[in-house]
């Protein structure tokens, strides 16, 4: 039975598509290029993003204290990062052959491409190349564990969710016995749109 909720997921969807479009076209307003997984600045463009770098003794004297005082806290967190990384990894090279499930795509999550600002110093470029690489995790993690609830239990929750990942329009809703009945194995094993998409 088709529902508004999966009308509304689509839309979503196409609307996320636009979105990635416009911020491609910032490739041209901007003066940038990406070729090879690189982002390349005009010359002239680069040289005045480094005369905007702030110094790292200066960046470091006018952060405020409690900045400073909370980076380790930030850092600390590295070492279960790295952890959930690695288990979520090993879990889909072991687990997804059997369940046939595709797998997803490290290169699709994590993006690392700040460190190419010439306008930010040593310590934003590292910050940034954190935060980017924690994101990407956390998105690389959810659809792995999007594509396994797919597979053991794919059904919508009754409550609003937060956020929903990308297979959630494909799980049957809240208290439809029959269609869980009846399509169980068909949805569980559904993944035709990535097969189509690598096509």
């Amino acid at each position: 039975m088709k529902s508004r909720v999966e009308d509304l997921i689509r839309e979503i969807k196409r609307l996320e598509g636009e979105l990635t479009d416009e911020v491609q076209r910032m490739q041209q307003i901007f003066s940038y290029q990406v070729r090879g997984g690189r982002v390349y600045f005009e010359e002239a463009v680069a040289r005045y993003h480094r005369t905007l770098s702030q110094a790292v003794r200066t960046y470091i004297f006018e952060a405020s204290l409690l900045n400073l005082l909370t980076a380790p806290m930030i850092w600390a967190c590295l070492a279960p990062v790295l952890f959930l990384d690695a288990m979520a990894t090993l879990f889909q090279t072991v687990c997804f052959p059997i369940y046939r499930i595709p797998k997803v795509k490290r290169n699709e999550y994590f993006i690392i491409d700040r460190d190419a600002l010439a306008y930010l110093n040593i310590i934003e470029r590292l910050n940034c190349t954190y935060c980017g690489y924690v994101n990407g995790l956390i998105g690389y993690v959810q659809e792995i564990a999007g594509r396994t609830e797919q597979y053991w239990c794919p059904i919508k929750h009754a409550r609003r969710l937060a956020v929903m990942h990308k297979r959630y329009d494909r799980f049957f809703e809240y208290g439809d016995a029959a269609d869980y009945s009846a399509r169980f194995e068909e949805v569980r094993r559904d993944f035709s749109d990535l097969e189509d998409r690598e096509k």
